[in-house]
């Protein structure tokens, strides 16, 4: 008897994930856009809307031109491969939006314990029955919303007290592969947040980052 209740204790601890773990490595494709430091991703731009520019034979000022000038020699000097890169701009693009909406099935239907803050989408009076666990403060308001598998909908049908938004918890509960779309409002305006999983709640606890 006391063999089965250890088996059943121990049945019903949850797994710690981190944010990488919900991302499945199958997902994961060399981008040979991360290498580039944010000036030669702007000078990449600036060529690439001259050259689109110029290919729909749009009216172009001679200072626009000598910016892409100036940028694709600053690129080449750094050794970047210009033509390359640009060429695969659609195909990089179209496997970044599958690896955000990729799903970890090995996770399908955990019990699990993850941390992360709060950022709430309903309320029951005081109580909040559904929010965001977003992976860093800022994150879906001040700074654009992370990739839709590094954010997940939680639903807690008690209601959680939660001191404000972007509050530290951990939050523990079963974990599901379910697309959404939750509604976030801001104080100017809302917008449709993509999500690729869910988390029914059994517990939050609140944590220091």
């Amino acid at each position: 008897m006391l063999c089965i209740a250890v088996s059943a204790a121990m049945a019903a601890q949850p797994r710690d994930l981190g944010w990488d773990d919900l991302i499945p490595e199958s997902a994961a494709f060399d981008d040979p856009f991360k290498s580039l430091l944010p000036d030669q991703l702007y000078m990449l731009a600036t060529v690439a809307q001259f050259r689109e520019r110029e290919a729909a034979g749009a009216a172009i000022s001679a200072d626009t031109k000598e910016d892409a000038e100036e940028a694709l020699e600053l690129l080449q000097a750094d050794g970047i491969d210009v033509d390359g890169l640009l060429a695969r701009r659609s195909e990089i693009s179209e496997k970044r939006r599958r690896l955000a909406l990729a799903t970890n099935s090995e996770l399908e239907g955990e019990l699990i314990r993850m941390p992360g803050y709060v950022l709430p989408l309903e309320y029951d009076g005081e109580d909040v029955v559904e929010f965001l666990l977003v992976p860093f403060v800022g994150a879906c308001i001040h700074t654009p919303p992370p990739p839709a598998n590094q954010i997940i909908h939680v639903i807690i049908e008690d209601g959680y007290k939660a001191k404000g938004m972007y509050e530290p918890v951990w939050v523990r509960g079963t974990l599901k592969a379910e697309q959404s779309n939750p509604n976030l409002s801001f104080v100017d305006g809302a917008a449709d947040i993509p999500v690729a999983y869910t988390l029914t709640a059994e517990g939050i606890q609140r944590y220091e980052p």
